[in-house]
């Protein structure tokens, strides 16, 4: 996530439109291989399903930004524009229900909590 990059370097972040309230689900790549293999060992012919953090794992773009002035302790430099990105949205939440059906087994492992924490981590370890 470019937005912990921007709080551990100290680079400026911009936040584009939605007054910094759209909301994306973030999915570990851990949980990601997981359903992964998890189709691997037992496919279905022709179904498709959704791959995302869902409602387990959102958060806005202004809940990341406390996030990670926490994990970091310091502000991160950021500014607003009015105007949103083009084809963005404002709400997007993948839907796995139909996959957690289909497959009981998986769950998920990693919350917006523990992904932020292991960027942030990452980040601070690079020089």
């Amino acid at each position: 996530m470019y937005l912990a990059k921007c709080a551990v370097s100290g680079t400026y972040y911009t936040v584009f439109g939605y007054k910094g309230k759209q909301v994306r689900d973030n999915i570990h790549s851990h949980d990601l291989v997981t359903m992964f293999w998890e189709f691997f060992q037992n496919p279905r012919v022709a179904e498709v399903y959704n791959a995302g953090g869902s409602r387990h794992s959102k958060c806005s773009m202004l809940e990341a930004i406390q996030i990670c002035e926490e994990l970091t302790g310091r502000e991160l430099h950021w500014s607003y524009e009015e105007a949103n990105r083009i084809s963005d949205h404002i709400w997007w939440i993948g839907d796995v229900r139909k996959f957690q059906s289909h497959y009981s087994e998986w769950s998920y492992r990693y919350g917006i909590q523990e992904i932020l924490e292991e960027v942030v981590a990452a980040q601070t370890e690079r020089p």
